[in-house]
């Protein structure tokens, strides 16, 4: 059996255990909201992925949705014209 010749230091052992560690590989922040997640992944918080929704309360968005919802949501958020008074510009004084 092989025995060790002498004990090996604490600070020895420390330099050679400072590469025996964890590391987060392929994570990155989300461009919506900032959080940090899987690269080609959905963001889990706000549902994008690529710059586009696809969740929205925890549906799955599909393009006949987002055509639906951006008319729908032209429509009842029109608001209409208001008649404003004619302001009349004061000449400058030169």
């Amino acid at each position: 059996m092989a025995v060790p010749q002498r004990r090996i230091s604490k600070t020895r052992k420390r330099l050679r255990r400072t590469h025996f560690k964890l590391n987060v590989s392929g994570l990155v922040t989300c461009p919506n909201c900032g959080t940090m997640i899987k690269s080609h992944h959905v963001c889990p918080k706000c549902g994008f992925y690529d710059g586009k929704a696809v969740y929205l309360n925890g549906k799955v968005v599909t393009k006949d949705a987002e055509k639906k919802a951006a008319q729908a949501g032209k429509k009842s958020t029109r608001k209409p014209a208001k008649k404003s008074s004619s302001v009349k510009a004061e000449p400058k004084a030169e």
